[in-house]
């Protein structure tokens, strides 16, 4: 690997090596986001990003008869809508790269059923947009697929019947915890440029990926998943740093996915142990969604689903606009399950790492 200067900051040169350090890869042929969609619940859509969302629908049921049906529903007009922003049929897409938090994946097996697409369904909680990501551009840049989609989704009321308590409990939510964001979002990799793009609008390509390993700190509260989360974070961050010799200058923004107020703090308690300072660039996408002040959410958003849409909606725009040109996009997830969590175990958390360029 080598390096050259250029404005201040560092460029990732890969002489034809894709194997990067201990955790990552970079591209030879970067894989082009040729299209981006996202589709937004109620609550959602009265948020700070509200704006920027495809579609808002008010209708959490999304018209079907039950949570489960009705994330699927939502998955699966997520993924139309991507198509209809590229000009592309099913047919063109080679393999869809997708997962969600309900077991088994059924959101997104009876989701996307009928686009009779080839599938991989991944599971990394909430990390999975991260995950489905990397793995769809390891494809394109392999010339294993010409055009592949990444998708996630979550919805709140099916992760609270799934992994805390039925709505119709009632339960008291601790300020530690965080509030499943109802949406979806979905990406279009391609191995060629778009041919949609506005005049003078760049490319937006995924450069490098550092897949993220599972790190338990010994966590047990479900109802903190922020605590959980920050040390993979933390993890797959620095080993991106350290992977391609880079300072955390080389990005204009460090995006995590959704450790909210709590586990945000702690991310960056961690970098500063190991000299990195992310303070100024850091960004969550968890924080972000929701308006802290007039949305009873918390510590923040959380769900497959949070940094899905916030990637699709916000930080594709402020790319595509040049207010920022290259940006480390960390999803986080923890990975329980309700026989986990019943059985006493830790909640581990994984963290995989995606870098974005404007070019």
């Amino acid at each position: 690997m080598s390096q050259k200067n250029s404005d201040n900051k560092h460029e990732v040169g890969i002489n034809n090596k894709k194997m990067v350090g201990k955790q990552s890869i970079a591209f030879e042929n970067p894989p082009y986001i040729i299209a981006a969609a996202s589709i937004a619940g109620k609550k959602e859509g009265e948020g700070p990003l509200g704006n920027l969302f495809d579609q808002v629908v008010e209708d959490s049921m999304f018209g079907q008869d039950n949570w489960e049906a009705a994330e699927s529903e939502l998955m699966k007009m997520t993924a139309q809508r991507a198509l209809m922003k590229a000009e592309l049929k099913n047919t063109d897409i080679r393999y869809l790269v997708g997962g969600d938090l309900l077991g088994q994946l059924i959101a997104t097996s009876f989701g996307i059923a009928e686009l009779n697409i080839p599938l991989f369904g991944v599971y990394g909680a909430c990390s999975t947009m991260g995950e489905a990501m990397s793995l769809g551009a390891i494809l394109v840049d392999g010339a294993y697929a010409k055009k592949v989609i990444a998708i996630t989704s979550s919805h709140f009321a099916g992760a609270e019947k799934q992994f805390r308590f039925p709505l119709d409990y009632g339960n008291q939510r601790p300020y530690s915890a965080s509030w499943t964001v109802t949406g979806s979002g979905a990406v279009i990799l391609s191995d060629q440029k778009s041919q949609k793009k506005k005049e003078g609008e760049p490319d937006i390509v995924i450069t490098g990926v550092t897949t993220g390993k599972i790190v338990d700190y010994g966590i047990k509260d479900s109802m903190n998943m922020g605590a959980a989360m920050a040390p993979a974070a933390f993890e797959t961050i620095k080993q991106n740093f350290e992977d391609f010799n880079i300072k955390p200058d080389y990005y204009d923004k460090i995006i995590t996915g959704d450790l909210g107020y709590v586990g945000k703090d702690i991310l960056i308690d961690l970098l500063n142990e190991k000299n990195y300072d992310i303070s100024k660039r850091h960004m969550d996408c968890g924080i972000e969604i929701y308006d802290q002040e007039t949305q009873d959410t918390h510590a923040g958003g959380s769900g497959c689903g949070c940094s899905a849409i916030t990637f699709c909606s916000y930080v594709l725009k402020q790319l595509k606009e040049g207010i920022w040109k290259r940006v480390l996009f960390v999803p986080t997830g923890a990975l329980l399950s309700q026989v986990s969590f019943n059985e006493g175990n830790t909640v581990p958390g994984i963290a995989h790492g995606v870098m974005v360029e404007a070019r």
